[in-house]
C-alpha cells in the first residue's frame, strides 16, 4: 500500500470515529436517542414566572443531552425579569436541572428601578414589587453610600416611631430625606451622618414642646438647624442656635 493510500485510509477511519461524535455534540443526530426528558426547576420563586423559565429552556433542551449548551440555557434564563442568578447542570441520563435565585427587593431606586437586598440595581419589568418599599435615589456608583445612610437614618428615627419614606442624594452631592409622617429633612452636603445624629437627639424634646407635626427641617447649619412646624394657624419656624448656613 502506498503512502498516499495509507494517509487516505487513516483519514477515513478517523472521520468515521470523529464525525458521529461531532454530530451528536452539535445535535445533528442523537436528540431522539438521548433526549432530555425531565426539567427540574429549583428555587424559592415568588416573582419569577416558572412557565417563562421553562419556555426559555425548551429550545435548547430539545437538542438532546449531549448537544445542549449549558451556557446558552444560562443566558436565556438570566435575562428574565427578577432573576438574580442561575445555575444549570445536566444529570445522566435525561435530566436538566436549573436553579434560579430571584431578586429580593430592598427599595425602589430612582423612578422605576429596584434595588435588591444584595445592592444590585435591576428592572422590575411588568411585575409590581411589594408595597411599602422605601424610595432611594442617587448616582448608581453611590448605591453603597445611599444604603448606608438609609440604614443609619432608620435606626436614628425608630425611637420616635418614624420610618424613612425616601432618601435622595442629588447630582450636587446634597442629601435629603422624607420621614413616614411626610416631614422633609434637608441635610446638605457635609457631615450628613453627624447632622442627622444631632437632630435625632433633640427631636423628641422639640416634638414634646410643639405638640404638633414637623413639616420641614433644614440641617444645613454649622451648629444648628431650623424647623418648620404644621399648625391650624399656619406653619411656624423654630431656629435652634440660629447659626449661619453652610453648604
Amino acid at each position: 500500500m502506498s503512502a498516499l493510500s495509507r494517509i487516505v485510509a487513516w483519514t477515513l477511519a478517523l472521520a468515521l470515529v470523529v464525525l458521529p461524535v461531532v454530530a451528536v455534540v452539535n445535535g445533528w443526530i442523537g436528540a431522539e436517542r438521548w433526549p432530555l426528558r425531565t426539567l427540574r426547576l429549583h428555587g424559592d420563586l415568588d416573582l419569577v414566572d416558572q412557565q417563562r423559565v421553562r419556555n426559555a429552556v425548551l429550545p435548547y433542551a430539545s437538542r438532546g443531552y449531549f448537544a445542549v449548551r449549558l451556557a446558552d440555557v444560562h443566558a436565556a434564563v438570566a435575562q428574565l425579569p427578577w432573576v438574580a442568578s442561575v445555575d444549570v447542570r445536566k444529570r445522566w441520563p435525561d435530566i436538566l436541572e436549573v436553579r434560579v435565585v430571584e431578586h429580593r427587593p430592598f427599595a425602589w431606586w430612582g423612578a422605576d428601578r429596584l434595588l435588591s437586598a444584595h445592592g444590585r440595581i435591576f428592572q422590575r419589568g411588568r411585575l409590581l414589587p411589594p408595597q411599602g418599599l422605601p424610595r432611594l435615589s442617587g448616582p448608581d456608583a453611590r448605591v453603597a453610600d445611599v444604603v448606608a445612610l438609609y440604614n443609619e437614618s432608620r435606626e436614628l428615627f425608630l425611637p420616635q416611631s418614624l420610618s424613612i419614606h425616601s432618601l435622595a442624594l442629588d447630582a450636587r452631592g446634597s442629601w435629603s430625606l422624607v420621614l413616614s409622617d411626610g416631614a422633609r429633612i434637608v441635610i446638605g452636603k457635609n457631615e450628613a451622618r453627624l447632622r442627622l445624629q444631632r437632630f435625632a437627639r433633640v427631636l423628641p424634646q422639640l416634638r414634646a414642646q410643639q405638640q404638633r407635626s414637623m413639616e420641614r427641617a433644614d440641617l444645613r447649619y454649622t451648629n444648628g438647624f431650623a424647623v418648620t412646624w404644621k399648625g391650624h394657624d399656619g406653619a411656624s419656624l423654630t431656629r435652634i442656635q440660629n447659626p449661619g448656613p453652610s453648604t
